[in-house]
């Protein structure tokens, strides 16, 4: 059982979408609206590293630009777009000494190609296949696009998350078709790492907060679903602070994966994190093991640029999972 030690980096909660369950966005100008400046991305990267993380999850609300006032938030901390301060974080995040993952939502394949050395791995949620009444206000929630996105990140050789969202109105054959989906763009390209197989959680204050959470019952067929329909290679992945994995294991879970000693779940506030000793209890006989937010595989095979080429080295063991921390500096003296 394999997970990341990471740090959550909320950048922007500004998005263009406005899905019925979602509690993290918000409008510029209103209560808890925010665009992280330089300065304090900076120190949870730094904090990240002396706790051990490997992980810098960059998060965003998607195309944000499209949003009135997001401009001028932007103007302030002096730059002209998402994708140059973005840029600007995972080279420092890689300068610092820890790997970017980027989830920014849809990207263009010249917006891919522009993070791709710079990223170990990136991720989007394909959610549904189906067209859902909770997307009615996402112009980024057509399935077709968010797909295409997945496609393109595969024609670049970009390790990458996808994953479900289980309980937002979908039925049983919509989950079906969308794990077809995410199978056979990983037959035809490669990429795909793991598929994360998320349970709703109402938030208090949108439109779904009334809506039932799914049963446990159904996420276990969700994620027995997913490890007969996807690849052998896919892991299959339960977020730990939403749901006990101990049941699901046996359906097929496989990883665990962003656990963060130091931050929150800024888009699941209410749900903290586990202790990794005490999820190790929990498991018993089943061990859990780090590895880097790049799967061994795509370390092996070589699926980084040269830009993050010696980070991996040096956080990485032999098989591709996390070195044993503390090791570092030590081994590559050695070297």
């Amino acid at each position: 059982m394999t997970y990341s030690k990471n740090v959550f980096i909320p950048v922007t909660n500004i998005c263009r979408n406005q899905c019925g369950y979602c509690g993290f966005r918000r409008e510029p100008g209103q209560p808890g609206a925010r665009l992280m400046k330089p300065e304090e991305v900076i120190s949870v990267l730094e904090n990240g590293v002396r706790a051990g993380c490997t992980e810098a999850l960059f998060t965003f609300g998607e195309r944000a630009e499209e949003v009135p006032g997001y401009g001028e938030m932007l103007e302030e901390i002096g730059y002209s777009s998402t994708l140059e301060y973005l840029v600007f974080l995972c080279e420092t995040a890689i300068d610092i000494g820890i790997l970017p993952h980027t989830n920014a939502g849809i990207m263009t394949r010249s917006e891919l190609e522009a993070l791709k050395p710079l990223n170990a791995s990136m991720g989007l949620m394909l959610e549904s296949t189906a067209v859902l009444a909770a997307h009615k206000d996402c112009p980024g929630k057509n399935p077709e696009r968010r797909l295409e996105t997945i496609r393109e990140a595969g024609k670049l050789k970009i390790p990458y998350t996808t994953g479900l969202l289980i309980g937002i109105g979908e039925s049983r054959d919509d989950r079906i078709e969308s794990l077809e989906a995410i199978a056979a763009l990983h037959r035809e390209y490669g990429h795909i790492q793991e598929v994360i197989i998320q349970n709703f959680a109402p938030k208090p204050g949108t439109e779904m907060e009334n809506f039932p959470e799914p049963a446990v019952e159904e996420m276990m067929d969700s994620v027995e679903l997913a490890a007969r329909i996807l690849p052998g290679d896919v892991a299959v992945q339960v977020a730990p602070n939403l749901i006990d994995p101990k049941s699901l294991i046996a359906k097929g879970v496989t990883d665990l994966g962003g656990i963060s000693p130091l931050t929150i779940d800024w888009i699941n506030p209410e749900a903290e994190w586990p202790d990794v000793k005490n999820l190790q209890k929990k498991l018993g006989d089943i061990p859990l093991k780090e590895r880097l937010p790049v799967y061994p595989p795509y370390v092996k095979k070589g699926w980084y640029s040269e830009r993050i080429g010696s980070l991996i080295k040096r956080l990485s063991d032999n098989s591709g999972y996390r070195k044993q921390p503390g090791t570092e500096n030590a081994e590559d003296s050695e070297k």
